[in-house]
């Protein structure tokens, strides 16, 4: 019920998804008239993978986190994560408040052993055919500690080797040059215990552009400056797409030449559609769950959507488990125990 959109975009993003994915079942949760209305009668091969749990609340956009958690435990966002918490659903996706689904699924779920702190990662394209960057955090921690970065490149390590099919992925650490002497201590620290563990394969510190020019696989950041660096590119993009629409809309020679170039501007268009990139997971949680842009349309939740279907088949937070496990030794099995 959450987002901008509400069901008018998850209800036909759900069955989109069915559509392209013929063992996938979905559980719709929230105001079960509004969404038999808008579901209409289904096929009855759509119908019997699509089912609804009715919540009698919903988060609002605007509700603090620490409210939210308190006082709506019948929200469509907190009955979604008990149904994961339950092992009646693989996976959580969610258009709503950030905040509010971040401080939910670690309050329900909690955290990995050897896991401080969730964090948000999505992927960006760059300019390596094919290639994206996994980017993280992008906004979930403010403040971090050198440790808590370490454990955001072993998470965002594992996350690409299982989506991407990559088994030695590259790591870099963002800063504000790639030499060793720059950074704050916190950077400097971090890069220390990368460069010092065997299984992240650690590149060294790398700047802005080398997300885009596809410089490694991982980028690891603390929240304050990946949330910029997320929001800068939102913006950059949406300012890249008015000045091509208002230079091709000029005159009629402009429009002209617009419809000869529709085939490159078609490609570039699904190249760096941020639709395309929709779905940032919440790593380090004993669970998955999705985040969805809270003004996604139809296609950029289907792809949230098939984002969790991923990670559920590469199950994803067992193998950051595994990896943290291995590296950590017996404290961590302890936790599991």
């Amino acid at each position: 019920m959450g987002g901008d959109y509400g069901p008018a975009v998850v209800v036909p993003a759900a069955l989109q998804a069915l559509s392209d994915h013929e063992n996938l079942e979905l559980i719709l949760v929230g105001d079960e008239a509004i969404l038999k209305t808008m579901l209409g009668k289904l096929p009855a091969t759509v119908n019997q993978r699509l089912s609804l749990r009715h919540a009698s609340q919903q988060v609002e956009m605007d509700d603090l986190p620490s409210q939210a958690l308190r006082y709506k435990k019948d929200s469509s966002m907190r009955i979604t994560i008990d149904l994961v918490k339950q092992g009646l659903a693989d996976a959580c996706v969610s258009a709503g408040n950030t905040g509010a689904l971040m401080a939910m699924a670690r309050y329900v779920l909690k955290t990995l052993p050897g896991i401080d702190r969730p964090a948000i990662i999505t992927a960006l394209p760059t300019m390596r055919q094919g290639h994206t960057t996994h980017v993280l955090d992008l906004g979930a921690n403010i403040e971090v500690t050198p440790e808590q970065l370490f454990q955001f490149a072993v998470m965002g390590t594992v996350l690409t080797q299982a989506v991407e099919n990559l088994p030695n992925p590259k790591v870099g650490l963002l800063n504000i040059g790639q030499e060793e002497i720059k950074g704050n201590e916190k950077v400097k620290e971090a890069a220390r215990l990368l460069a010092a563990t065997p299984f992240i394969n650690y590149a060294g510190f790398v700047e802005g552009d080398d997300i885009y020019k596809g410089t490694v696989d991982v980028v690891v950041c603390d929240g304050f400056v990946g949330n910029i660096a997320l929001k800068t590119t939102e913006g950059v993009a949406k300012m890249i797409s008015h000045y091509v629409k208002q230079s091709f809309n000029k005159n009629l020679f402009t429009r002209l030449a617009a419809l000869i170039s529709r085939p490159i501007l078609i490609s570039l268009r699904e190249q760096i559609d941020p639709r395309r990139y929709n779905g940032a997971s919440l790593l380090g949680l004993r669970g998955i769950v999705i985040k969805s842009h809270g003004s996604a349309d139809v296609l950029s939740f289907t792809y949230a959507i098939k984002e969790a279907i991923i990670e559920v088949q590469k199950n994803v937070p067992s193998r950051i488990s595994d990896q943290l496990a291995n590296f950590l030794g017996e404290p961590s099995q302890r936790q599991l125990g």
